[in-house]
């Protein structure tokens, strides 16, 4: 699994879904989040190499307040 925000997402899912497992995300600002690390939508969170995990907490960190902050 991708921790990201201290939270486990689901590997199986598609990274707009998985990101939603995140307290304080839901559908538009997960395609907002994605579409800012450059990464599709669609594709699922198992697929998504180690530098797209990075980038997508780096948007996560810098940007939002989520779960936990």
């Amino acid at each position: 699994m991708a921790r990201i925000a201290g939270v486990d997402i689901p590997r199986n899912k598609q990274a707009w879904v998985s990101l939603q497992y995140i307290h304080g995300i839901g559908p538009s600002l997960s395609q907002r989040i994605l579409a800012q690390a450059d990464i599709n939508p669609s594709t699922r969170v198992e697929s998504l190499t180690e530098e797209e995990v990075n980038r997508l907490r780096e948007v996560i960190d810098r940007e939002y307040r989520v779960e936990g902050e």
